[in-house]
């Protein structure tokens, strides 16, 4: 607003003070009245001016590991053990027993193809087997009784009671006994090896899973084609993938130009998009050692030594590289602000919190340095300070944020 004109006003000098008493009380009303309309002009233009544009910044929650951090990378969380698991046979899903997320031990069985006709054939190799025993037992039975015979027909050849053709068949017979004997243990032995190919087909039917994991995709349901190789029209491969969720690990990818600040076992810390809150510890467990032209960067693997439930494949990630262990005391995050923000002010520090274009004076304790930050108490995270306040703001003041 533009500052009132006064040159209008001015003071009637024809007018003498010992003149007449009625020009006086009109020369004293003018008066009065210029100097209230000079006051109230003074006072709509200080109510309507402009409030000073002031920057801001936000009051942020830091992390003390910012101090000892080396190198940042970006990656994702990948599992080092998983499996898409199908069977070896081909045939109809008969059987799912899991969903996604589901958790599964070692060799359990978690699906099974229709299974009728290897079963039919087990249960055949089985009979075959104990066919196989029982013809086993009829020739050893034969084999004694034609060495009990064998045993008197020499007693009676010593004393010539029998000719000695019938004692060379008693020897026939009891050799040829002998050798049923050992066809019966043979046939044993094979009926028993197709009974055991006759369980493998049977086993091929069942889908178990190889380690402790959890189920991470379900790729066919109940009443689908199962093939080994999903080669057959409207066949599925694998029935279900799953992880072992204990080998988690961030794998990001480090500029080559960088790696040689990496080194196994390093120290790391973990920072995951979809925890924004929280930081897991982690430790560099390798470094492939292989370069990818395209990008000219390193693969690093960072296992995780914190363990969070929560924390699931595929999560985007951005990794810290440190150069020592962060300390308990340190893994909590703090509240922290831009050093311009602060000043000095009889003895005392302060920031002027900005709410509803009004900023409040707030006086605030330092600490120590966090990055390019530094830690204070006083204010919360997510507050709106003033940056380089200047002397003249004051407490109460009203202000407009200048724009970037």
């Amino acid at each position: 607003m533009t500052a009132p004109d006064l040159s209008k006003l001015h003071i009637d000098r024809a007018v003498q003070p010992g003149g007449d008493p009625a020009q006086r009380r009109r020369w004293l009303r003018r008066g009065l009245i210029a100097v209230v309309v000079v006051a109230v002009i003074a006072f709509v233009g200080s109510r309507f001016a402009a409030p000073p544009a002031v920057e801001t910044v936000t009051v942020a929650s830091a992390w003390p590991s910012q101090n000892y951090t080396l190198l940042n990378a970006s990656g994702y969380v990948v599992p080092q053990r998983n499996a898409s698991l199908s069977s070896k046979a081909q045939g109809r899903l008969e059987w799912l027993g899991v969903l996604e997320g589901s958790k599964v031990k070692a060799n359990e069985v978690i699906a099974r193809l229709e299974s009728r006709d290897v079963s039919a054939s087990l249960a055949q190799a089985a009979a075959q087997v104990n066919v196989a025993r029982a013809n086993l037992e009829q020739g050893q039975a034969e084999l004694r009784d034609a060495e009990a015979a064998l045993k008197r027909s020499a007693e009676l050849l010593a004393k010539n009671f029998i000719s000695a053709s019938q004692h060379d068949t008693d020897v026939a017979r009891a050799e040829k006994a002998r050798a049923a004997v050992s066809s019966a243990r043979a046939s044993i032995v094979s009926a028993e090896a197709n009974r055991r190919v006759a369980e493998v087909a049977v086993e091929q039917t069942l889908i178990r899973a190889p380690f402790d994991g959890v189920v991470l995709t379900k790729n066919a349901n109940v009443g689908d084609n199962i093939t080994p190789f999903s080669s057959a029209l409207n066949s599925k491969g694998a029935v279900v993938t799953i992880a072992d969720m204990n080998t988690l690990e961030v794998e990001a990818d480090v500029s080559e130009s960088s790696i040689a600040k990496i080194k196994v076992d390093q120290p790391a810390e973990i920072q995951l998009d979809a925890l924004a809150d929280i930081r897991l510890q982690g430790m560099v467990s390798r470094i492939v050692p292989t370069v990818d032209r395209t990008k000219a960067t390193v693969l690093v693997k960072v296992k995780f030594t914190d363990q969070d439930a929560r924390v699931l494949p595929d999560m985007s990630a951005k990794v810290a590289f440190l150069e020592k262990p962060v300390s308990p005391g340190e893994r909590k995050p703090v509240t922290a602000v831009q050093p311009a923000a602060i000043v000095e002010r009889d003895g005392k520090k302060w920031v002027f919190v900005v709410r509803d274009d009004v900023v409040k004076a707030t006086e605030v304790m330092v600490g120590a340095k966090v990055g390019e930050l530094v830690q204070v108490s006083g204010v919360t995270p997510g507050d709106k300070v003033v940056l380089k306040p200047g002397d003249k703001l004051k407490d109460g003041a009203k202000v407009s944020l200048a724009k970037k």
